[in-house]
């Protein structure tokens, strides 16, 4: 098995391309998925995959529910794509693939559907996970960042010692919208002192233009799959 790997890697880094290789049974005790495990294979001046290999079967999990919560609206529901253990495994090895050598420090993940993602991301990266609260749902001494809604406003918060200044964090939510949530969590890692490396989603409904707004902010902006409209 182990030659078989190895002679399989070195085709890949000879051919510069990616390739699915099968893992050892066992590496450093962990046993890995039985399916074939695509990963971004390390060689120079090579970008950073910008699309799952799985991003269709995702979307395809993902149920949309219409007018729900309100007339017009189609709610993007990953409750089956939760519910089905093998495309939400491949949904989280998309993430550790694409970060896996970013050398991040952190996962700050946005109350409340964030923390789906960001719990088994940071425990199979070796991060630390950072929940962003919303307003009076922390104990400890906090720094806090209001952001506008559609009517009103909101208001999330972090623990002052939740980053040490210059870590490299990643921000998560499951998804998208006008962008106002993500926003306001890239500014309160900003507040500690700490870089926003990307933010990232599920899904991202680029005709809501919150994926926009980041990016204008000075954020990179990653999502597994599109929905049009609302």
């Amino acid at each position: 098995m182990a030659a078989d790997y190895n002679a399989q890697l070195a085709k890949a880094q000879e051919n510069l391309t990616e390739w699915s290789v099968l893992l050892p049974a066992s590496i450093a005790g962990h046993t890995p998925h039985p399916l074939l495990y695509p990963r971004t294979l390390p060689y120079p001046n090579r970008q950073r995959q910008t699309m799952s290999a799985y991003s269709q079967e995702i979307k395809d999990a993902i149920r949309t529910v219409a007018n729900w919560p309100e007339d017009g609206v189609m709610f993007r529901d990953i409750m089956p794509l939760l519910q089905n253990r093998a495309v939400f495994r491949k949904l989280i090895d998309s993430f550790v693939h694409r970060y896996q050598d970013q050398q991040l420090d952190a996962i700050a993940a946005i109350d409340a559907r964030g923390f789906i993602l960001g719990a088994p991301l940071a425990y199979e990266l070796g991060l630390s996970l950072v929940p962003v609260r919303k307003k009076g749902k922390l104990p400890f001494k906090t720094v806090t960042q209001s952001y506008d809604l559609e009517y009103g406003s909101a208001t999330i918060e972090l623990h002052t010692d939740a980053f040490k200044a210059g870590d490299r964090v990643l921000v998560m939510d499951d998804l998208i919208a006008t962008g106002g949530t993500m926003l306001a969590a890239c500014e309160l890692v900003r507040q500690l002192q700490a870089e926003v490396v990307e933010v990232a989603a599920i899904i991202d409904l680029p005709d809501l233009k919150g994926s926009e707004k980041l990016r204008n902010a000075g954020f990179d902006v990653y999502a597994i799959c599109e929905f049009d409209g609302h």
